[in-house]
């Protein structure tokens, strides 16, 4: 965002580079006025893929990350709201939530709010592995706290996110949509990372089910909890 920009500050946490970009874009169509900074560590998803599991030593490495993002102070003064965008951390995620007190999201739950408004019948579609399973489960489990019973039908995008870190876009997006292929008949599509937001164009050509995606939505849910800054 420009120097001149006058919104509230928006740390971005990021455990894998692809993202950045999309985060990013979210930003600038739906909250330009946001001042926003990334923190990049992609050791985390490396480690969390070795491990199989949340750590102590993991939730102490998110612990720091949101303190040091509560903490940087610029020209949108104090940070205002913290946006995490891998979805595999959300237990860690939502320890965050508890200790500060500002707005923290995880990468996909104003996504799934939008889902399960949407339908019973819901397709979640992942390329990062490790988060497939506790995605499916945060998303019933989300259902089932605002008294909806939901299925999830659940379609991994194998080979995308190796084709992206390659520089290869296209072969992504056609891995996404082989994965969408596979998905039956649902009320509503998911892309469950950030990095799978470039697909959503192609996907809505071939399907009529509406495609929902982490940035859009996560940006709009911040933007109605952070205050507007005071002059």
């Amino acid at each position: 965002m420009s120097p001149e920009a006058s919104g509230p500050r928006i740390a971005l946490v990021h455990a894998l580079a692809e993202s950045v970009a999309p985060a990013r874009e979210a930003f600038r169509r739906r909250w330009p006025e946001a001042i926003c900074f990334d923190l990049l560590d992609t050791s985390l998803a490396v480690d969390l893929a070795h491990a199989g599991r949340l750590d102590e030593a993991m939730f102490e490495r998110f612990r720091q990350l949101s303190d040091y993002a509560l903490g940087a102070i610029g020209t949108g003064g104090r940070t205002a709201g913290i946006l995490f965008t891998c979805s595999a951390f959300g237990p860690a995620i939502d320890e965050v939530k508890r200790r500060l007190p500002i707005p923290v999201l995880r990468p996909n739950e104003a996504a799934f709010e939008a889902a399960i408004t949407a339908g019973d019948r819901l397709g979640l579609v992942v390329s990062f592995g490790p988060s497939a399973d506790a995605l499916a489960r945060e998303l019933a489990a989300m259902a089932d706290a605002r008294g909806r019973r939901v299925s999830v039908e659940l379609a991994v995008a194998d080979g995308a996110l190796e084709a992206l870190k390659r520089g290869n876009a296209d072969l992504h997006d056609d891995c996404v949509l082989r994965a969408v292929e596979r998905l039956g008949d649902v009320d509503a599509i998911l892309l469950g990372q950030f990095s799978l937001a470039r697909a959503r164009t192609r996907i809505a050509a071939n399907r009529s089910a509406p495609v929902i995606t982490s940035p859009d939505s996560a940006v709009d849910a911040l933007r109605r909890l952070v205050p507007a800054p005071l002059f």
